[in-house]
């Protein structure tokens, strides 16, 4: 039983992720607090199923480590929305970082999957 609640949280997940960069990419110029509280509720369901994982599994040191890049990859992204690179025009430049956040937000969800 537990397996399958698990397996919908990871369902939620990779389909938040992936609503993110499909609802941003429509709209390039997006609000940029829009923008930060995506990356937040993501983090934050990627937080909670991680916890929730180390709750029911053996794995408690790989958990510790994956809540610290959590939290290391929302304080990330949420600087680089607050200040571009200059000289990069903006459109291109949150493009890639959509980008880089859905990879590395996948690469986290996938680790979570396999604790």
């Amino acid at each position: 039983m537990k397996v399958v609640i698990y397996g919908l949280f990871f369902v939620t997940l990779t389909f938040e992720t992936s609503q993110i960069i499909k609802t941003k990419e429509e709209n390039i110029m997006a609000n940029k607090r829009n923008l930060k509280s995506a990356i937040n509720s993501a983090c934050e369901e990627m937080f909670i199923e991680c916890v929730a994982v180390s709750l029911y599994g053996n794995n408690r040191d790989g958990a510790e480590t994956l809540l610290t890049s959590i939290v290391k990859l929302q304080s990330e992204f949420t600087s680089r929305i607050s200040h571009p690179e200059p000289g990069m025009p903006a459109k291109v430049y949150f493009k890639k970082l959509r980008e880089d956040f859905a990879a590395q937000a996948n690469e986290l969800i996938d680790q979570i999957n396999n604790m």
